[in-house]
């Protein structure tokens, strides 16, 4: 039985009833509610108005952020714990709450000598923000009735296929997807949620085992990641359903799980400020499973109690009771209408930029891009050098682009998607630097943020360009570029540049790091080979194929196809 978030410490719930599941122990309501309210009574007599919740563990969080609002107190919810995001944000907070147990012990057994309390305020404020993803991090405010109407559209679309589910989560709870859907939702229903948080596919195979009925709470990062590590059809019991926020779903990714499991994972589109707008589940018409649809249809249905419309010049607007008032509220994404109702995303019209004088859409470039065959998603940022501007892209290849990038190279598939954006764009407007990568940098909240994709293409003057980067089991496949601006090549040697073999076994084990955690009890280099000198400007594969074991890593790279240099790394106790 639903209980609003307003009434969800004061309304009569059996103390017995599960809230968490940690491992194979149940953490029960009764418990949960104590613990929270003895909180709230400490808070309550405490100074400070607004508490910055910085507590990644789930249950932990739940009972800091009630008892923040029982206290009749502010919860502001940063984006991350990072110590510079902290201080970014010191003026919008008086105090930190990083864990309960100075208030209250941890083991706080159920009591029912806890005093009754009110429902709380409807008013009540909270803080979160935004993801940076289209620039800086924003501030906003919401308030305790503005989430119970986000929980009353989601009872209304999935409530029934939900009921009695435990939820399982890649995502964190510090933004509006994961705090929805991961925390607020079941504990509004009186569902269970995992404590764990499961970033890799072994994790996800061992909870939903021992779980048993479960529902997936993910990101297109981890969702696309997964079927590329793991056998998904040996995922069993199937969860009921995997939700998807944060960002488009490719095509491919949602056709491994329609093959693999019977159905694509449903998407959520909104954002911080909007809360859920609309929904899509490619191949499955009622977002339930039933009534196969059109697995390339990338058209979106309005949540229950929405509605979209386009402006004059094509931007969404929205009206909806997630907002708080009843007005239309025009965003920055542009949008097609269609007839049923449905609406196609055409991306954001504050990504505007000139080019030689000539203004391009990088979301209509992205658009074009991901029709390729051998793209699942790409990411434009604009690199500035100089006086002048010029256009990075960033691709996540698809199985058969990858086949190509193997086979060919960076620099050809470059070639290939240069000529086929040049059938569409002028040529001085074409992305004049690429980088491959099988999943691009989303962070934890399912966000693509401008920083981390410019970071791509940021020079080090110690560490290679790298062009392309691919994950094949247990080997990584790195293509590079040696910049002539590299500081290894002073001095070494005069007149005729040498890049020295060592730097190539320090990079060897820097990026072997990088994806192999053993990697970093480093032990030794053995069979280190090297074969042919390597000159600025040079182009070199890179292969690490890892051993575990052996522990060890081999690594090899490649000039023009040549054998360049070679040498194993050692890890561990076996090495």
């Amino acid at each position: 039985m639903r209980v609003t978030l307003l009434d969800l410490l004061s309304r009569p719930r059996e103390h017995d009833r599960i809230v968490c599941i940690d491992g194979a122990t149940e953490l029960r309501f009764g418990a949960f509610r104590t613990r929270t309210l003895r909180a709230a009574a400490v808070l309550r007599r405490d100074a400070a108005r607004r508490y910055a919740l910085c507590i990644e563990d789930p249950y932990e969080f739940s009972c800091a952020l009630f008892a923040v609002l029982a206290a009749g107190k502010h919860p502001v919810i940063p984006a991350n714990t990072a110590p510079g995001h902290l201080s970014e944000l010191a003026g919008h907070y008086d105090a930190v709450l990083y864990d309960l147990t100075p208030l209250v012990p941890s083991d706080t057994p159920y009591s029912d000598d806890v005093a009754a309390v009110e429902a709380l305020d409807r008013s009540l404020p909270l803080t979160l923000y935004t993801s940076g993803s289209a620039g800086t991090p924003k501030e906003i405010r919401k308030t305790l009735a503005q989430f119970d109407a986000e929980l009353v559209t989601l009872d209304r679309q999935w409530g029934a296929a939900v009921a009695g589910a435990t939820v399982i989560a890649s995502v964190p709870h510090h933004h509006i997807y994961g705090l929805l859907f991961r925390l607020l939702w079941p504990l509004s229903d009186g569902r269970a949620f995992d404590r764990a948080t499961c970033v890799e596919p072994t994790q996800l195979f061992a909870r939903v085992a021992e779980l048993g009925d479960t529902i997936v709470i993910s990101s297109p990062s981890h969702l696309a990641r997964w079927p590329q590590l793991a056998a998904l059809e040996a995922l069993r019991p199937a969860p009921r359903l995997f939700f998807s926020s944060g960002g488009p779903l490719s095509a491919e990714a949602a056709a491994h799980y329609t093959a693999a499991l019977g159905a694509a994972p449903i998407e959520i589109y909104g954002s911080t400020e909007t809360g859920g707008i609309g929904w899509r589940r490619r191949g499955g018409a009622d977002g339930r499973g039933s009534n196969p649809g059109n697995p390339g249809d990338d058209a979106w249905r309005p949540l229950p109690g929405i509605s979209v419309d386009a402006e004059e010049d094509g931007l969404l607007k929205v009206r909806s009771p997630h907002l708080g008032h009843a007005e239309w509220h025009r965003t920055d994404d542009a949008i097609v209408l269609e007839a049923d109702g449905r609406f196609r995303l055409e991306g954001r019209r504050d990504r505007i930029v000139k080019v030689e004088g000539k203004r391009v859409s990088m979301p209509a470039l992205e658009a074009r891009l991901d029709q390729h065959p051998y793209v699942a998603q790409a990411a434009l940022v604009a690199i500035k050098g100089g006086t002048r501007e010029r256009l990075g892209a960033a691709v996540a290849l698809s199985a058969d682009g990858v086949q190509v990038l193997h086979r060919d190279g960076s620099a050809a598939l470059a070639k290939i998607l240069r000529r086929y954006l040049a059938q569409y764009v002028d040529l001085v407007v074409l992305p004049r630097r690429w980088r491959f990568v099988r999943v691009l940098p989303f962070d934890s909240r399912g966000k693509l943020p401008a920083a981390a994709v410019l970071a791509m293409f940021s020079p080090d003057p110690l560490m290679p360009d790298v062009l392309a980067e691919l994950i094949e089991g247990d080997a990584v496949v790195y293509d590079l570029r040696v910049s002539p601006r590299l500081r290894h090549f002073s001095g070494h040697f005069p007149g005729f540049p040498i890049l020295p073999g060592v730097i190539q076994v320090d990079w060897a084990v820097r990026f072997a790091q990088r994806h192999f955690a053993q990697v970093r009890d480093f032990q030794s280099i053995d069979k280190l080979k090297f074969m042919l000198p390597v000159r600025p400007g040079d182009a070199m594969r890179l292969t690490l194929a890892h051993e575990p074991e052996r522990h060890h890593v081999q690594f090899t790279y490649q000039l023009d196809g040549r054998p360049c240099a070679s040498g194993r790394i050692g890890y561990g106790a076996g090495a």
